[in-house]
């Protein structure tokens, strides 16, 4: 009797998996020795998925989008703990109008730009010389630095820093620099991976940076409603982010060691080509296919989308969190605890994270427009209306413009259609920029979106600061 040997690889499909691609690599003709020279035009990787058992994969993906942004939301939100650590200890001290001491007055503006400029740079960089360096070195690398510098930083919400305040401001912001320099790092690592996967994936990731926002606005307003001080405030914040980069790590140390990626990463040659080596063929004389990248190529393809989305964060920036911050509801100083208390921190950063990741989520779903990148564009600018609609709101001290809109419930609309757009359109342009790339250029195109979400929040932030002194 002839026996019957199943020599088709693991993760191709079968003949009753209807909704899979032929795998190209996999091709073969049954029952014949000869090697038979097939040419194939088609991408060396089409949109077949494998089984992701349980959601695995996505849930992991999901986890290192939030971990991007989740320790700097962390590290920000805890302002009160920096004015502690940098207030006035004597009554010589000349203070600022605000009742600040130099150090306080001066911390905001120099941690935006310690977080900013390098972060910036590096995204840019990172498309470059990603090939140069080894994913899991990116990786690991990123998240362990992140780490270390998140255990240090909780340690010192122990530690009596008063005489020495000048060398801990400046150690703080040495602290802000590497870790924007590792967020970039790794910000560039987690979408270029994520870029070769269906557009759930991309989806899953993105909003999961949404999620970190969400996050940290909630962990503010349990520190309010518990009326914990800023020094316990601070500790449980940092210590949440440690846990959360430990998850991240072995999170993705499991999804490196299982065979659910599409490929597994070559250490890539110096001259600038990429090596894919399928993971899912089992045939080990098939040699590594070389393909060469064109960055000026890839460019040319998704400028519009990348500058886009580049516009879309100059947007946002602008105004949020530098204007929105300083909007106050139109019931503060009547011994409202919303208007005194919970205003801001529910409005301005819980309420416009949770409209920022709900329209992530609906741009998973409803992918339109995805190659018309005009139409991305067009809605893009239409956004800029939301810079005069924020500035013309209640926002204190005011000092040239007038108050138009004084109703804290026209503000919460205009907070939640600014936060849905924004999520969407960033969304929807980290999908379709893969589905427009060749297959081997997929890891580049969205190291390069990447860089153009970078340079959009430094451009924002810096113009927030002309805007500011506007109002």
């Amino acid at each position: 009797m002839d026996t019957v040997t199943n020599t088709r690889p693991l993760l191709q499909r079968s003949d009753t998996d209807s909704d899979f691609d032929e795998d190209p690599i996999a091709v073969r003709k049954e029952g014949l020795d000869d090697e038979i020279d097939i040419k194939d035009t088609r991408p060396l990787f089409n949109t077949w998925e494998p089984t992701d058992r349980y959601n695995i994969g996505y849930i992991i993906f999901y986890v290192l989008g939030t971990i991007i942004l989740l320790p700097w939301f962390f590290f920000i939100t805890a302002e009160e703990f920096w004015m502690y650590k940098f207030r006035a200890l004597n009554t010589n001290v000349t203070l600022t109008e605000n009742g600040r001491s130099e150090l306080q007055a001066c911390f905001t503006s120099y941690m935006t730009i310690a977080a900013t400029v390098p972060s910036t740079l590096f995204l840019i960089i990172n498309p470059l010389i990603n090939h140069k360096i080894s994913l899991n070195i990116r990786m690991i690398g990123s998240l362990l630095t992140m780490l270390i510098l998140f255990i240090v930083t909780t340690v010192f919400v122990k530690v009596n820093t008063d005489s020495w305040q000048n060398e801990f401001f400046l150690f703080t912001l040495g602290i802000v620099v590497v870790l924007n320099i590792a967020s970039a790092i790794l910000q560039s690592a987690v979408f270029g991976v994520v870029g070769r996967f269906p557009s759930r994936y991309i989806s899953g990731a993105v909003s999961g940076q949404a999620l970190g926002g969400i996050m940290a606005a909630v962990a503010q307003i349990v520190s309010l409603t518990v009326g914990a001080s800023p020094m316990l405030s601070a500790l449980v914040y940092f210590i949440m982010a440690d846990v959360f980069i430990v998850i991240s790590i072995l999170s993705y140390m499991f999804l490196a060691s299982t065979m659910f990626l599409y490929f597994r990463y070559k250490e890539l040659p110096r001259d600038g080509s990429i090596q894919y080596k399928p993971v899912h063929s089992l045939d080990k004389s098939v040699s590594p296919i070389v393909r060469d990248i064109s960055y000026t190529g890839i460019l040319g393809k998704i400028w519009v989308h990348g500058m886009s989305l580049w516009y879309c964060f100059v947007v946002m920036f602008c105004v949020y969190p530098a204007v929105t911050v300083l909007v106050k509801s139109v019931d503060e100083g009547n011994k409202s605890e919303w208007g005194d208390v919970y205003f801001v921190p529910v409005v301005t950063f819980l309420l416009y994270s949770f409209c920022d990741y709900l329209g992530r989520i609906i741009s998973g779903f409803l992918q339109w427009p995805e190659k018309e990148s005009w139409i991305i564009a067009v809605i893009s600018i239409v956004r800029t209306v939301f810079i005069p609609l924020v500035m013309m709101c209640n926002a204190q001290p005011r000092h040239h413009l007038p108050v138009v809109i004084a109703s804290d419930w026209l503000y919460i609309f205009i907070i939640i259609a600014f936060g849905l757009s924004n999520g969407y359109l960033a969304n929807i342009t980290f999908i379709s920029v893969p589905k427009i790339v060749a297959a081997h250029e997929q890891e580049v195109a969205s190291t390069m979106l990447a860089a153009f979400l970078g340079v959009g929040i430094a451009c924002g932030s810096g113009i927030s600061l002309l805007i500011v002194k506007l109002l």
